[in-house]
């Protein structure tokens, strides 16, 4: 399974990565089967941290990477900050985000259920680009280790 490789500039508020690529897969999990995507993330040494939906305002962790599966209904995520990409995901899609890459929920339906993941010991700030965060951000990411392997496929990341 080949991941389609995102990247996004530092827009000013939001830093995204400087390094590694957004991960995402089509198709990687049983739509429906939150226990398939939780499995899988454990399997490849990201242990589940929660199920729930996606914030609808922009917000990144500069101290964390983050798996996203959905594993029930439809999302319109908006990727890598205001300037950056919007995707429409479905059940059974998984995107990886590395430390600094801003996500949103431009809307979803109303079954939408999303697996969270992070490598072992990261424990996610959440900053939505107030004044003073991005300064901070832009020395943290780059200190944050790179996990061992990627949670879908367990490749090496960046691949």
């Amino acid at each position: 399974m080949t991941p389609e490789l995102l990247v996004f500039a530092d827009d000013g508020t939001i830093p995204n990565n400087p390094r590694l690529p957004a991960l995402l897969y089509r198709g990687a999990i049983p739509p429906g089967q939150p226990e398939a995507a939780e499995a899988l993330f454990a399997r490849h040494g990201w242990p589940p941290a929660w199920r729930n939906g996606i914030y609808p305002y922009h917000h990144y962790h500069p101290n964390a990477h983050e798996a996203l599966a959905i594993a029930r209904g439809r999302v319109r995520v908006m990727l890598g900050g205001e300037g950056g990409q919007a995707l429409d995901l479905e059940a059974g899609d998984v995107v990886v985000l590395p430390a600094g890459t801003g996500h949103r929920n431009l809307g979803a339906s109303a079954d939408l259920l999303v697996v969270g993941a992070y490598p072992p010991g990261q424990a996610p700030e959440e900053y939505r680009g107030r004044p003073g965060e991005h300064e901070r951000a832009i020395a943290a990411i780059p200190a944050l280790p790179d996990p061992p392997g990627e949670p879908v496929t367990g490749a090496p990341w960046p691949l």
